[in-house]
C-alpha cells in the first residue's frame, strides 16, 4: 500500500521538474540575446561602419522591446492558453535572429534587434505564468528559485561563450547560434510542453478592455507594494551590470579576462543564493525570509558605501560585499515575484506581463541612470544600488508592521 501511494508522486515531482527544465531554457533566452553579443561592440563598429555608441542602443531597442512586448503577450497568453503565443513569439524570435545575423548596416540591425525582443519576451511572461498555473501558492517561490538554478547557467556562460564565438568566427555567428537555438526551442514547445491554461475568449483583445484589466491587476495591494519591490530590487541589479565593468576594470584594476571570471563568478552566487532559498522555504515563512534578506543585503552595500568612502582600501574586501549583496538578492528576487502573483490564478499571463513590464523598465532606468551619473569614481554604482535595495527593505518591514494589527486582530 505503500508503495502504492509513493509512485504518483514521483511521476508528479518528475513531470515538475520536466516542466522547470523546459520553462528554464524557455526563460534563458533573455540573457542569451543580451549578453552574448556584448564582446562583439568593437567588430560590430567596425564591420556596419559605425561607432560602438550607435550599436549600444541596438541594446537600448532590445530593453524597450521586453517592456512593450510583455503589455502584449498577457491578454493574449489569457485568452489563447500559454503554448500558441509561446509558438507564435519564438517563430518571429527565429526570423529576427536570421535577419540580425545578416544585417547589412546599423539601422536594420537595430530594428531587427527591437523584433528579436518582441518575439523572445513572450518567454519570460509565458515562464511566470505557468509556474503559476502548475504549483500552489507555498510551491510557487521554490519553484522560481529552481527556474533560476535552470536558466542561471546563461548569464555565467553567455559571455564567455558569446567571447569565443566572435574570437574564432565573427560576431554574426552569435546569431546563427541564437536562431539554432530558437529552433530548438520551437520544437521543445511543439513536442515537450503541455497546456497548463484553458483558452478564454471572454479576455477580450480590445485596448481599452485590456487596460481596464491590467488596472484591476495594478489595483491588488499585494501585487502592488511586492512588484514595486521586485522592480526596485530589479533596478539594483541592472545598476550592478551597467556600472562594474567600470569599477572593476578601471578602478580595481582588473583585466578583461579576469573580469569575465569575476561577472560570471558574482552570476554564479545570485544563482545560489536562489537554491539556498529554495531550501529555507521548506521551514521559513516567505515573507520573513525576504525580509531577512533584504536587511542582509542592505548592509552589504552600506558596507560598500563605506569602504568606497574611505576611497576601497582592497579588492578582496570590496568583492566580498558586492558577492554578499549578490547571494541575497538571489533569494530576494525569486520570493517578491511569487508573492507579486499569489493573488491570481484565471489572469496570471497579464499578471505576470504587467509585473515583467515595470521591472525592464525599472532596469533599464536604472542603467541609464549609472551612465547619466558617471563622474569617474565607484559612487554611481555603489551609491545607487545602497539606495534601491534600502528601499526595498524599507517597503518590506513597512508593509510588515502595516499588516500586523490587521494579522493579531483577527
Amino acid at each position: 500500500m505503500t508503495k502504492a501511494l509513493r509512485r504518483p508522486q514521483i511521476s508528479l515531482l518528475s513531470r515538475q521538474n520536466r516542466l522547470i527544465a523546459i520553462l528554464g531554457a524557455i526563460a534563458a533566452i533573455g540573457p542569451l540575446s543580451i549578453d552574448m553579443y556584448l564582446p562583439g561592440f568593437p567588430d560590430m563598429a567596425r564591420d556596419l561602419n559605425t561607432s560602438i555608441s550607435r550599436v549600444s542602443l541596438s541594446l537600448t531597442a532590445y530593453f524597450a522591446g521586453i517592456s512593450l512586448g510583455q503589455f502584449i503577450y498577457g491578454p493574449l497568453l489569457d485568452r489563447y492558453g500559454r503554448k500558441k503565443p509561446l509558438l507564435i513569439g519564438f517563430a518571429l524570435y527565429f526570423l529576427a535572429a536570421i535577419g540580425c545575423a545578416l544585417a547589412p548596416g546599423i539601422f536594420s540591425f537595430i530594428l531587427l534587434r527591437l523584433l528579436l525582443a518582441l518575439g523572445g519576451c513572450v518567454g519570460m511572461v509565458a515562464a511566470r505564468a505557468i509556474i503559476r498555473d502548475s504549483f500552489e501558492n507555498e510551491d510557487i517561490a521554490r519553484a522560481f528559485s529552481s527556474l533560476i538554478l535552470v536558466m542561471g547557467v546563461a548569464p555565467i556562460a553567455a559571455p564567455s561563450l558569446g567571447g569565443l564565438l566572435i574570437e574564432n568566427l565573427g560576431w554574426r555567428s552569435v546569431f546563427w547560434v541564437l536562431t539554432a537555438y530558437s529552433a530548438g526551442l520551437l520544437l521543445l514547445i511543439g513536442f515537450g510542453l503541455g497546456e497548463t491554461h484553458r483558452p478564454d475568449p471572454k479576455v477580450s483583445l480590445r485596448p481599452r478592455q485590456v487596460g481596464q484589466s491590467y488596472w484591476k491587476v495594478l489595483r491588488n495591494r499585494q501585487f502592488l507594494v511586492y512588484s514595486v519591490g521586485g522592480t526596485i530590487g530589479m533596478a539594483a541589479l541592472f545598476t550592478y551590470i551597467s556600472g562594474a565593468p567600470f569599477v572593476l576594470m578601471n578602478i580595481l584594476d582588473f583585466s578583461q579576462s579576469t573580469f569575465g571570471w569575476l561577472f560570471g563568478s558574482n552570476a554564479l552566487f545570485f544563482v545560489v543564493g536562489s537554491q539556498v532559498n529554495r531550501a529555507l522555504l521548506k521551514r521559513v515563512d516567505t515573507a520573513v525570509l525576504t525580509r531577512t534578506a533584504a536587511l542582509i543585503a542592505s548592509a552589504a552595500m552600506l558596507y560598500l558605501v563605506t569602504l568606497v568612502a574611505v576611497g576601497i582600501p582592497g579588492a578582496v574586501s570590496f568583492l566580498g560585499g558586492l558577492f554578499c549583496f549578490t547571494f541575497f538578492l538571489g533569494l530576494i528576487n525569486p520570493n517578491l515575484q511569487a508573492i507579486a502573483l499569489e493573488p491570481f490564478r484565471s489572469n496570471a499571463g497579464r499578471a505576470s506581463a504587467l509585473m515583467g513590464s515595470i521591472r525592464m523598465l525599472g532596469g533599464a532606468l536604472a542603467s541609464s541612470l549609472v551612465g547619466l551619473l558617471h563622474n569617474g569614481t565607484a559612487w554611481p554604482m555603489v551609491g545607487l544600488m545602497a539606495s534601491l535595495i534600502v528601499a526595498v527593505t524599507l517597503i518590506l518591514w513597512y508593509e510588515y508592521f502595516l499588516s500586523r494589527p490587521a494579522a493579531s486582530s483577527v
